[in-house]
């Protein structure tokens, strides 16, 4: 397991709900932040869940999001209220995501490491069996 610690603070990217103009972008980021910019995550698939989506990690796919950089004082903060909101703990079994460091395209092409919800592993497996996929990789098509 990566923690926080080991790889010091990482930006976040974020796919759904926490995208500007979505419900939860200002309840969590509004003034956390010191930076935002389209970032693409590839090797993912999105799919739509209950009024908010899930990436999950399939060969060929792109999701489409922002690439958020936390506020060095509200990093720490973030990071707990993040998973709060994603419903992850480490290790817990009952996740519905996970938490995990992969590389995140910027719009120069140039990638960097940062932090990414992905579908929990039964949760993934239920989508990519029964799940309805957003071909576009990007929930803000989905309407």
């Amino acid at each position: 397991m990566i923690t926080p610690d080991a790889l010091g603070p990482l930006p976040f990217f974020v796919y759904g709900t926490l995208r500007p103009g979505e419900r939860n972008h200002d309840l969590f980021l509004r003034g956390r932040t010191d930076l935002a910019e389209p970032g693409r995550f590839q090797g993912a698939a999105l799919y739509e869940g209950p009024g908010y989506p899930y990436a999950v990690e399939e060969p060929g796919g792109t999701v489409s999001g922002e690439l958020v950089t936390a506020a060095r004082k509200s990093y720490a903060g973030l990071l707990a209220d993040l998973d709060r909101l994603e419903e992850y703990t480490p290790g817990d079994p009952r996740n519905l995501y996970e938490r995990v460091a992969r590389p995140v395209q910027r719009p120069d092409g140039t990638t960097t490491r940062a932090w990414v919800y992905l579908a929990a592993p039964a949760v993934a497996t239920r989508l990519r069996t029964g799940g309805r996929r957003i071909t576009s990789g990007d929930w803000l098509d989905r309407r």
